[in-house]
């Protein structure tokens, strides 16, 4: 297990390149044509077999909560951009599919955000870091919750962007 002061720098570095390349991206993105919150759920309905997810896994997927998901899901439908279906294996459940004027516009801002992310992260960074990040995010991403809770003594109150 790594030094404490350690992990908490690494973990400041991190918060603070995430916090930077998302201002910035979030400058550059045509939020006049959808909003970033739309834009990640149109992407995580993209990556699902036939562009079709439910509505229980895409909130699993996007930064936001579960009823702010189930409304811009509800926004995204009225403007045409999704469908919503009852789930035949899951009589609760809602599936949300991706329709052709969705996918047009997905694509078309997905061109645009692209760019943004190549200049954002692309510059600074070389082929061989560029995966070295992804393996080393891959790593943080599937360990988080296999670790053991700290006990009281060994936590240090008020430390920054331990959010």
């Amino acid at each position: 297990m790594a030094e404490r002061a350690l992990t908490v720098a690494a973990w400041e570095s991190l918060f603070r390149a995430q916090v930077s390349v998302m201002r910035a991206l979030a400058a550059e993105f045509p939020s006049d044509v959808i909003s970033l919150n739309e834009y990640d759920v149109l992407f995580n309905i993209t990556r699902a077999p036939q562009r079709r997810l439910r509505l229980k896994d895409l909130n699993r997927s996007v930064l936001i909560t579960q009823p702010s998901v189930s409304r811009l899901v509800d926004r995204l439908a009225t403007r045409g951009l999704v469908t919503k279906a009852h789930d035949p294996d899951d009589g609760r459940g809602t599936i949300v599919a991706i329709t052709e004027q969705g996918y047009a516009l997905f694509r078309r801002v997905a061109y645009t955000h692209m760019g943004a992310i190549t200049r954002h992260v692309g510059h600074a960074l070389g082929d061989d870091e560029l995966r070295e990040l992804m393996d080393l995010c891959d790593r943080l991403r599937l360990g988080v919750g296999e670790t053991h809770a700290a006990s009281d003594d060994e936590t240090d109150g008020g430390v920054t962007g331990s959010i």
